[in-house]
């Protein structure tokens, strides 16, 4: 009996001590593996993604740093296959009609503040937002990220600053005239399994001065 107990004591603690391993990942280091680990896939399965992860994926994109706590970013999510071919027949990019969705980051070139030192009941003015592209790139990172952390697979394809490029997927997709696409991004299962690249460079670095 003795040794019936001494068996599953031992094998208590050997289960014990395989969950506390599992879980000794801090948060952390999966942070740090993700962005690490993340690469560019540029071909899909055709399995379509669920209306849960598109939206941990634009979560994840309205959750970037703005400038001025201005918001400028819009999204136009395309999974209708008449609107993907549309924009591979204007010869856009090819990866749009593999990928099952396509997310296209926008930003308002114009936004809507009162003047300096205005008091409180003062009506919005309209002024060139300088910061739109930088807002709308963290935007796009952070989706590659939260795509990569759920399996799937995407790649930052630009639009601005190319007119060839932006001015087809304005027309494609309707954008108003003061809107600007910055990146579409194809999104899915991955139908192919790069290796990251390794870009650390210290001799990029410098400390103090340059």
């Amino acid at each position: 009996m003795k040794k019936i107990l001494y068996v599953a004591l031992a094998l208590v603690l050997t289960a014990f001590c395989l969950m506390a391993c599992s879980n000794s990942s801090t948060p952390e280091k999966s942070v740090m593996d993700n962005i690490l680990t993340r690469t560019s896939i540029r071909h899909y399965t055709d399995q379509p993604l669920s209306e849960a992860q598109i939206e941990t994926l634009l979560r994840a994109g309205m959750a970037a740093p703005s400038a001025m706590n201005v918001q400028p970013w819009s999204f136009v999510v395309v999974t209708d296959t008449a609107v993907r071919a549309k924009l591979v027949s204007s010869r856009v990019n090819r990866m749009y009609a593999e990928a099952p969705c396509l997310i296209v980051v926008c930003g308002d070139e114009v936004m809507l503040r009162k003047p300096h030192d205005a008091p409180a009941d003062a009506p919005l003015e309209a002024r060139p937002n300088d910061n739109w592209s930088i807002d709308c790139s963290a935007v796009t990172e952070n989706i590659l990220l939260a795509a990569h952390a759920l399996g799937l697979g995407a790649v930052w394809t630009a639009c601005w600053p190319y007119p060839e490029r932006y001015g087809v997927v304005k027309e494609v997709l309707g954008i108003p005239e003061n809107v600007m696409p910055l990146s579409v991004i194809p999104v899915g299962y991955p139908a192919e399994d790069p290796a990251p690249k390794d870009k650390w460079k210290p001799e990029k670095i410098h400390h103090n001065l340059w």
